[in-house]
């Protein structure tokens, strides 16, 4: 009986053993993980990009105000006195 007990008690203390050092595995990665800065430079990408878009739409919004309300009415009242010349 004292030889079973020692096993067990053996293995008991393995399985201990192991699940401590599965644990302090677990949070070595959990640490490792969390102060990694790697993906750093995606957001800052990320954020160039969103600048990007809005300065173009920007620019593209007031080079349509400035065509439609300069440009195509010049354009208009030319080509309308072109075709009405009465000389």
């Amino acid at each position: 009986m004292k030889i079973f007990m020692n096993k067990v008690q053996a293995k008991a203390m393995t399985a201990a053993y192991s699940a401590k050092a599965r644990v302090a595995d677990t949070l070595d990665r959990a640490k490792t993980t969390v102060s990694n800065r790697s993906g750093q430079g995606a957001l800052d990408t990320a954020v160039s990009v969103l600048i990007a878009i809005v300065l173009g739409a920007l620019i593209l919004g007031g080079l349509y105000l400035i065509i439609n309300g300069t440009v195509l009415p010049t354009i208009t009242e030319r080509i309308k006195e072109m075709f009405n010349y009465k000389g």
